[in-house]
């Protein structure tokens, strides 16, 4: 049984078992790039120092950033006249 257009059936089915082998690897090479851009702790381990400085400034940031550093360590004692003494530091004003 011949096809319209010359093939015969033998060439078919092995263009069929061609295209049916390609796919397969395809999906082969699919199935491993995925695995790689999914392994995120693979990512971040290549990266760390970045990774690290990136945290340390989003947490900066989300804790107040400058103006939070900045009420912290000029801020005034309770009568409102000498600097606050944070912790076992104090602050010494200079005249």
């Amino acid at each position: 049984m011949a096809a319209t257009d010359g093939r015969t059936a033998d060439r078919i089915r092995l263009e069929i078992e061609s295209e049916r082998n390609e796919l397969a690897r395809a999906v082969g090479e699919l199935r491993a790039g995925l695995g790689e851009a999914a392994d995120i702790g693979g990512k971040l381990r290549a990266h760390l120092p970045a990774a690290a400085a990136g945290a340390l400034g989003v947490g900066f940031v989300l804790a107040g950033g400058i103006g939070a550093s900045a009420r912290l360590l000029l801020r005034r004692g309770r009568d409102g006249k000498g600097k606050a003494k944070p912790g076992r530091f104090t602050r010494v004003e200079r005249r």
